[in-house]
């Protein structure tokens, strides 16, 4: 199940410091609409699930390329509609 998370329960989850997460996204390490989004200026979400598996495969990339793409797979927006 997709569950973007706010900062505090991301940090609790993840077991990092919202510093820690800020640098992350501040350095690219995660990806902006993949790994969290921007609802306002000062409003961020994390993609818990797709973080959870940058930090498992963090020294296997295309283990987690391939997180992304199921990630992206699963998005309505990219679902077939169906024909009538």
């Amino acid at each position: 199940m997709l569950l973007f998370v706010n900062k505090r329960t991301a940090s609790e989850r993840l077991d990092l410091s919202g510093s820690t997460l800020k640098k992350y996204r501040l350095q690219g390490d995660w990806i902006e609409g993949i790994h969290w989004v921007r609802i306002n200026s000062r409003c961020v979400r994390y993609n818990l699930e797709l973080i959870q598996d940058w930090l498992h495969n963090r020294g296997n990339p295309t283990a987690h390329l391939q997180a992304i793409e199921t990630y992206q797979k699963s998005l309505l927006s990219n679902q077939q509609k169906s024909r009538r």
